[in-house]
Protein backbone atom coordinates (compact mmCIF):
# COMPACT_ATOMS: atom_id res chain seq x y z
CA UNK A 1 0.00 0.00 0.00
CA UNK A 2 1.16 3.14 -1.13
CA UNK A 3 1.94 6.25 1.66
CA UNK A 4 0.74 9.08 0.27
CA UNK A 5 1.16 11.48 3.26
CA UNK A 6 2.73 10.91 6.42
CA UNK A 7 2.35 13.55 9.10
CA UNK A 8 4.05 13.42 12.75
CA UNK A 9 3.68 15.04 15.98
CA UNK A 10 2.35 17.83 14.18
CA UNK A 11 1.99 21.13 17.26
CA UNK A 12 0.46 24.89 15.91
CA UNK A 13 0.53 27.58 18.53
CA UNK A 14 -1.09 31.04 17.92
CA UNK A 15 0.70 32.78 20.82
CA UNK A 16 0.22 30.75 23.74
CA UNK A 17 -2.84 29.09 22.63
CA UNK A 18 -1.92 25.27 21.18
CA UNK A 19 -4.81 24.90 18.51
CA UNK A 20 -3.00 21.70 17.28
CA UNK A 21 -1.35 19.09 19.60
CA UNK A 22 0.69 16.42 18.94
CA UNK A 23 -0.78 15.30 15.40
CA UNK A 24 0.28 11.97 13.48
CA UNK A 25 -2.19 11.24 10.06
CA UNK A 26 -0.71 8.72 7.34
CA UNK A 27 -2.84 9.07 4.27
CA UNK A 28 -2.70 5.81 1.69
CA UNK A 29 -4.29 5.16 -2.17
CA UNK A 30 -7.16 4.81 -2.12
CA UNK A 31 -8.11 6.34 1.10
CA UNK A 32 -11.12 8.46 1.66
CA UNK A 33 -10.46 10.10 4.95
CA UNK A 34 -13.31 11.73 7.08
CA UNK A 35 -11.59 14.43 9.22
CA UNK A 36 -14.37 14.63 11.53
CA UNK A 37 -14.97 17.00 14.96
CA UNK A 38 -16.84 20.15 16.63
CA UNK A 39 -15.78 24.02 15.53
CA UNK A 40 -12.81 24.26 17.45
CA UNK A 41 -11.62 21.36 17.57
CA UNK A 42 -8.35 21.92 15.36
CA UNK A 43 -9.53 20.68 11.73
CA UNK A 44 -8.86 23.81 9.48
CA UNK A 45 -5.47 24.59 11.33
CA UNK A 46 -5.06 20.72 10.66
CA UNK A 47 -5.90 20.74 6.98
CA UNK A 48 -4.28 24.29 6.40
CA UNK A 49 -0.97 22.33 7.63
CA UNK A 50 -1.19 19.71 5.57
CA UNK A 51 -2.18 21.80 2.35
CA UNK A 52 1.14 23.50 2.92
CA UNK A 53 -0.94 27.03 3.73
CA UNK A 54 0.26 27.14 7.53
CA UNK A 55 3.63 25.91 8.46
CA UNK A 56 3.20 23.97 11.94
CA UNK A 57 5.14 25.26 14.99
CA UNK A 58 6.99 21.34 15.08
CA UNK A 59 6.76 17.97 13.57
CA UNK A 60 6.95 16.95 10.37
CA UNK A 61 4.74 16.54 6.95
CA UNK A 62 5.87 14.56 3.97
CA UNK A 63 3.75 14.12 0.58
CA UNK A 64 5.05 11.42 -1.18
CA UNK A 65 9.19 11.82 0.68
CA UNK A 66 9.63 15.00 -0.17
CA UNK A 67 9.28 17.13 2.84
CA UNK A 68 6.52 19.98 2.52
CA UNK A 69 8.96 22.42 4.63
CA UNK A 70 12.25 21.49 3.05
CA UNK A 71 11.15 20.74 -0.32
CA UNK A 72 7.97 22.80 -1.05
CA UNK A 73 7.31 23.34 -4.50
CA UNK A 74 7.98 19.17 -4.70
CA UNK A 75 5.51 18.07 -2.26
CA UNK A 76 3.08 20.74 -3.18
CA UNK A 77 3.06 19.21 -6.75
CA UNK A 78 1.35 16.14 -5.43
CA UNK A 79 -1.13 18.21 -3.45
CA UNK A 80 -4.88 19.84 -5.02
CA UNK A 81 -6.54 21.60 -2.03
CA UNK A 82 -10.46 22.77 -1.85
CA UNK A 83 -11.00 25.31 1.19
CA UNK A 84 -14.48 25.68 1.92
CA UNK A 85 -14.73 28.84 0.04
CA UNK A 86 -13.99 27.84 -3.75
CA UNK A 87 -10.61 30.02 -5.04
CA UNK A 88 -12.57 30.46 -8.18
CA UNK A 89 -12.75 34.16 -9.89
CA UNK A 90 -16.08 34.74 -11.24
CA UNK A 91 -15.94 36.65 -14.09
CA UNK A 92 -13.65 34.23 -16.09
CA UNK A 93 -15.40 31.43 -18.14
CA UNK A 94 -14.99 27.45 -16.64
CA UNK A 95 -12.39 27.16 -19.22
CA UNK A 96 -10.18 30.52 -18.86
CA UNK A 97 -10.19 29.82 -14.86
CA UNK A 98 -8.89 26.24 -15.44
CA UNK A 99 -6.23 27.07 -18.27
CA UNK A 100 -5.04 29.49 -15.71
CA UNK A 101 -5.01 27.39 -13.11
CA UNK A 102 -3.06 24.39 -14.95
CA UNK A 103 -0.17 26.69 -15.49
CA UNK A 104 -0.07 27.98 -12.00
CA UNK A 105 0.33 24.27 -11.31
CA UNK A 106 3.43 24.10 -13.76
CA UNK A 107 1.64 21.73 -16.81
CA UNK A 108 3.32 22.58 -19.89
CA UNK A 109 1.41 25.20 -22.22
CA UNK A 110 0.92 22.16 -24.99
CA UNK A 111 -1.12 20.06 -21.97
CA UNK A 112 -2.82 22.44 -20.62
CA UNK A 113 -5.91 22.05 -22.99
CA UNK A 114 -5.57 18.15 -22.56
CA UNK A 115 -5.77 18.54 -18.71
CA UNK A 116 -8.38 21.41 -18.91
CA UNK A 117 -10.93 18.77 -20.78
CA UNK A 118 -9.58 15.58 -18.54
CA UNK A 119 -10.83 17.65 -15.28
CA UNK A 120 -13.75 18.69 -16.91
CA UNK A 121 -15.07 15.09 -17.80
CA UNK A 122 -14.58 13.40 -14.83
CA UNK A 123 -16.46 16.85 -12.74
CA UNK A 124 -19.03 16.76 -15.17
CA UNK A 125 -17.88 20.19 -16.22
CA UNK A 126 -17.53 19.03 -20.25
CA UNK A 127 -20.59 21.37 -21.74
CA UNK A 128 -19.50 24.07 -19.10
CA UNK A 129 -16.37 25.63 -20.61
CA UNK A 130 -17.90 28.80 -21.66
CA UNK A 131 -19.77 29.40 -19.71
CA UNK A 132 -19.27 32.77 -17.17
CA UNK A 133 -18.38 31.16 -13.26
CA UNK A 134 -20.29 33.91 -11.49
CA UNK A 135 -23.35 32.35 -13.69
CA UNK A 136 -23.11 28.96 -12.55
CA UNK A 137 -24.80 27.72 -9.24
CA UNK A 138 -23.16 27.24 -6.53
CA UNK A 139 -23.15 23.15 -6.93
CA UNK A 140 -21.43 23.45 -10.35
CA UNK A 141 -19.18 26.11 -8.67
CA UNK A 142 -17.89 23.52 -5.80
CA UNK A 143 -17.47 21.24 -9.09
CA UNK A 144 -15.04 24.06 -11.20
CA UNK A 145 -12.95 24.12 -7.51
CA UNK A 146 -12.54 20.47 -7.57
CA UNK A 147 -11.51 20.57 -10.67
CA UNK A 148 -9.05 23.11 -10.19
CA UNK A 149 -7.82 21.00 -7.06
CA UNK A 150 -7.47 18.13 -9.71
CA UNK A 151 -6.46 19.13 -12.70
CA UNK A 152 -2.45 18.68 -12.17
CA UNK A 153 -3.57 15.03 -11.34
CA UNK A 154 -2.46 15.20 -7.50
CA UNK A 155 -2.09 12.21 -5.68
CA UNK A 156 -3.44 13.56 -2.25
CA UNK A 157 -6.87 15.65 -2.23
CA UNK A 158 -7.71 18.02 0.61
CA UNK A 159 -11.66 18.77 0.32
CA UNK A 160 -12.94 21.61 3.66
CA UNK A 161 -16.52 21.17 3.39
CA UNK A 162 -17.19 20.79 -0.26
CA UNK A 163 -20.66 20.30 0.07
CA UNK A 164 -22.13 22.77 2.30
CA UNK A 165 -24.95 24.80 0.83
CA UNK A 166 -25.67 22.06 -1.41
CA UNK A 167 -29.20 20.41 -2.46
CA UNK A 168 -29.74 17.16 -2.26
CA UNK A 169 -29.39 16.18 -5.73
CA UNK A 170 -25.87 18.61 -5.87
CA UNK A 171 -24.79 16.25 -2.47
CA UNK A 172 -25.43 13.21 -4.20
CA UNK A 173 -23.48 14.31 -7.38
CA UNK A 174 -20.54 15.32 -4.90
CA UNK A 175 -19.77 12.12 -3.19
CA UNK A 176 -20.22 10.02 -6.53
CA UNK A 177 -17.43 12.43 -7.46
CA UNK A 178 -15.08 11.82 -4.17
CA UNK A 179 -16.11 8.21 -4.64
CA UNK A 180 -14.29 8.06 -7.98
CA UNK A 181 -11.41 10.12 -7.12
CA UNK A 182 -10.77 8.22 -3.89
CA UNK A 183 -9.78 5.26 -6.48
CA UNK A 184 -7.25 6.86 -7.80
CA UNK A 185 -5.82 9.13 -4.93
CA UNK A 186 -5.65 9.53 -1.61
CA UNK A 187 -8.55 11.98 -0.13
CA UNK A 188 -9.23 13.51 2.84
CA UNK A 189 -12.32 15.05 3.24
CA UNK A 190 -13.57 17.76 6.55
CA UNK A 191 -17.06 18.07 6.92
CA UNK A 192 -19.84 18.21 10.05
CA UNK A 193 -22.22 15.92 8.30
CA UNK A 194 -22.05 12.33 10.28
CA UNK A 195 -24.16 10.22 7.23
CA UNK A 196 -21.48 11.42 4.37
CA UNK A 197 -18.42 10.25 5.81
CA UNK A 198 -20.39 7.05 6.98
CA UNK A 199 -21.33 7.16 2.68
CA UNK A 200 -17.79 8.50 1.30
CA UNK A 201 -15.22 7.41 3.89
CA UNK A 202 -13.09 4.22 4.45
CA UNK A 203 -11.67 5.50 7.18
CA UNK A 204 -12.65 7.68 9.79
CA UNK A 205 -10.60 10.61 12.14
CA UNK A 206 -11.96 12.71 14.97
CA UNK A 207 -10.16 15.68 16.75
CA UNK A 208 -11.32 17.05 19.40
CA UNK A 209 -9.25 19.91 21.34
CA UNK A 210 -6.42 19.54 19.15
CA UNK A 211 -5.84 16.05 19.79
CA UNK A 212 -6.83 12.88 17.91
CA UNK A 213 -9.45 11.24 19.93
CA UNK A 214 -10.21 8.88 17.19
CA UNK A 215 -8.21 7.23 14.74
CA UNK A 216 -10.61 4.22 12.69
CA UNK A 217 -8.80 2.29 9.68
CA UNK A 218 -12.23 1.08 8.39
CA UNK A 219 -15.02 2.34 10.65
CA UNK A 220 -13.89 -0.63 13.25
CA UNK A 221 -10.94 -0.67 14.50
CA UNK A 222 -11.56 1.52 17.81
CA UNK A 223 -15.41 0.84 18.45
CA UNK A 224 -15.76 -2.24 20.62
CA UNK A 225 -19.08 -4.27 19.80
CA UNK A 226 -21.12 -4.92 22.73
CA UNK A 227 -24.11 -7.42 23.43
CA UNK A 228 -26.95 -6.29 25.36
CA UNK A 229 -28.09 -9.04 27.41
CA UNK A 230 -31.11 -9.53 30.17
CA UNK A 231 -31.78 -12.39 32.62
CA UNK A 232 -35.06 -13.71 34.50
CA UNK A 233 -32.76 -13.59 37.50
CA UNK A 234 -29.66 -11.75 38.61
CA UNK A 235 -26.43 -12.90 36.88
CA UNK A 236 -22.80 -13.10 38.33
CA UNK A 237 -21.09 -10.31 35.99
CA UNK A 238 -17.59 -12.38 37.22
CA UNK A 239 -18.85 -15.25 35.21
CA UNK A 240 -19.76 -13.22 32.32
CA UNK A 241 -16.59 -11.94 32.43
CA UNK A 242 -14.26 -14.49 31.95
CA UNK A 243 -15.65 -15.70 28.78
CA UNK A 244 -13.76 -15.90 25.79
CA UNK A 245 -13.45 -12.23 24.13
CA UNK A 246 -15.53 -10.06 26.53
CA UNK A 247 -13.49 -7.08 27.75
CA UNK A 248 -15.92 -5.76 30.48
CA UNK A 249 -19.55 -6.28 31.64
CA UNK A 250 -21.59 -3.59 33.05
CA UNK A 251 -24.62 -4.07 35.07
CA UNK A 252 -27.78 -2.24 34.26
CA UNK A 253 -31.18 -1.78 35.18
CA UNK A 254 -34.06 -5.08 35.53
CA UNK A 255 -31.33 -8.16 35.42
CA UNK A 256 -29.56 -6.27 32.28
CA UNK A 257 -26.28 -6.31 31.28
CA UNK A 258 -23.81 -4.75 29.01
CA UNK A 259 -21.75 -6.80 27.42
CA UNK A 260 -18.28 -5.35 25.64
CA UNK A 261 -15.98 -7.67 23.44
CA UNK A 262 -13.03 -7.61 20.92
CA UNK A 263 -14.27 -7.40 17.27
CA UNK A 264 -12.70 -10.77 16.41
CA UNK A 265 -15.04 -12.71 18.30
CA UNK A 266 -18.67 -13.60 19.32
CA UNK A 267 -19.75 -14.75 22.79
CA UNK A 268 -23.14 -14.83 22.24
CA UNK A 269 -23.56 -18.71 22.26
CA UNK A 270 -21.10 -18.89 25.32
CA UNK A 271 -23.55 -16.43 27.28
CA UNK A 272 -26.59 -18.22 25.88
CA UNK A 273 -25.09 -21.50 27.41
CA UNK A 274 -23.85 -19.95 30.65
CA UNK A 275 -27.43 -18.81 31.09
CA UNK A 276 -28.66 -22.43 30.48
CA UNK A 277 -26.19 -23.86 33.47
CA UNK A 278 -26.66 -21.07 35.78
CA UNK A 279 -30.11 -21.04 35.44
CA UNK A 280 -30.79 -17.19 34.78
CA UNK A 281 -33.07 -17.21 32.60
CA UNK A 282 -32.15 -15.90 29.49
CA UNK A 283 -35.24 -13.05 28.40
CA UNK A 284 -32.79 -10.97 25.48
CA UNK A 285 -29.29 -11.09 23.49
CA UNK A 286 -28.66 -8.47 21.31
CA UNK A 287 -25.69 -7.93 19.53
CA UNK A 288 -24.83 -4.25 19.14
CA UNK A 289 -22.51 -2.07 17.46
CA UNK A 290 -22.23 1.66 18.59
CA UNK A 291 -22.83 3.74 15.60
CA UNK A 292 -20.50 6.83 14.41
CA UNK A 293 -22.79 9.36 16.11
CA UNK A 294 -22.71 7.56 19.45
CA UNK A 295 -19.03 7.91 19.14
CA UNK A 296 -18.50 11.04 17.72
CA UNK A 297 -20.89 12.61 20.46
CA UNK A 298 -19.04 10.33 23.31
CA UNK A 299 -15.63 11.54 22.57
CA UNK A 300 -16.50 15.08 21.80
CA UNK A 301 -18.39 15.16 25.29
CA UNK A 302 -15.42 13.45 26.90
CA UNK A 303 -16.88 10.28 27.51
CA UNK A 304 -16.11 6.79 26.71
CA UNK A 305 -18.59 5.58 24.14
CA UNK A 306 -19.67 2.84 25.97
CA UNK A 307 -19.82 3.99 30.04
CA UNK A 308 -20.95 7.25 29.51
CA UNK A 309 -17.64 7.55 32.11
CA UNK A 310 -15.00 10.50 31.62
CA UNK A 311 -12.19 9.43 29.65
CA UNK A 312 -9.86 11.19 31.74
CA UNK A 313 -9.32 11.36 35.33
CA UNK A 314 -8.73 14.24 37.29
CA UNK A 315 -5.11 14.21 37.33
CA UNK A 316 -5.12 14.23 33.72
CA UNK A 317 -7.99 16.80 33.32
CA UNK A 318 -6.31 19.32 35.50
CA UNK A 319 -3.13 18.58 33.37
CA UNK A 320 -5.41 19.38 30.51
Amino acid sequence: MTTLLKATGLNRFYGSYQAVRDVSISLHQGDIMGLLGPNGAGKTTTMDMLSGNLAPSSGNIEIKEADLLDEPKRAKQSIGYLPEQPPVYRDLSVDEYLRYCARLHGIRRAQVAMAVERACERTGLANMGRRLIGNLSKGFQQRVGIAQAIIHEPDVIILDEPTVGLDPLQIHEIRELIRDLGTRHGVILSTHILPEVQTVCNRILILFEGRIAYDDANNKQQVKPEILTRFGRSAETDGLGRLDGVIEVQSLENNAYRVIHDAGSNPADEIARLAVEQDWGLLELTPVTPGLEQVFLGLTRGEDTHSGKPLVNESEEDAI
